[in-house]
């Protein structure tokens, strides 16, 4: 039986192309998608029609969520939350536990998000190899809870690699392609994971010539 898994990186974020926002921000370590990260994000969702994805999964951050928004909408799926894929959580990079929207919040703003489901954790301050564990051990339960379906996860640079990495024990961070919008795709056949497409970004008419995490 052949199993695959599509991992998506959020598109580009407002504090990328405006720096200044993170002063008057009232959440600072959950900003929304850019302008273009809105068109990176429906190129997205354009670009998975038709792979037979039957769950999506997503990170709780709001530019994960309207990520993933767009491409449950053209899919025409229901969005669950997931902190087993949220952004790495680095006390060099926020200063505090970032504070997100509520469930109930973002449920009542994106209608496909499903209250009920209950996803993984994430604790503040998180390590880098603490952050590729908890996202690789996030892809390895969601595969086992869905055996039959092919599944989508949307998260952040980091989660890309640590869910990559999850379920294909081999594979180096630098091994990894994570710009923003991008795409990887493993399909597993006779038991074993393989990488088919390794950070794909021919979907989008714009790519970013520096891949930035933070």
């Amino acid at each position: 039986m052949t199993q695959t898994v599509w991992i998506a990186r959020h598109g580009n974020r407002i504090d990328f192309v405006n720096p200044e926002w993170f002063n008057t921000a009232e959440r600072r370590y959950d900003p929304h998608l850019s302008p273009d990260g809105r068109v990176q994000a429906r190129q997205l969702a354009d670009r998975l029609a038709g792979e037979n994805i039957t769950h999506i999964f997503a990170s709780p951050f709001l530019r994960t969520v309207e990520t993933a928004d767009a491409v449950a909408e053209v899919l025409d799926l229901p969005l669950q939350l997931d902190w087993g894929l949220a952004e790495w959580l680095n006390p060099e990079w926020m200063s505090e536990m970032p504070e997100t929207l509520s469930v109930e919040h973002l449920s009542a703003k994106f209608p496909r998000i499903d209250p009920t489901y209950t996803g993984g954790k994430a604790y503040y301050p998180e390590t880098w190899p603490a952050c590729l564990k908890r996202t690789g051990e996030t892809a390895k339960r969601l595969v086992k809870a869905y055996p039959e379906d092919n599944l989508l996860f949307v998260g952040h640079g980091a989660s890309v690699l640590g869910t990559a990495m999850g379920l294909i024990p081999t594979l180096r961070e630098t091994d990894v392609h994570a710009s923003l919008c991008c795409l990887v795709k493993l399909v597993k056949e006779s038991g074993e994971w393989v990488m088919e497409l390794n950070g794909d970004t021919s979907h989008l008419d714009e790519t970013e010539e520096v891949v930035r995490f933070n």
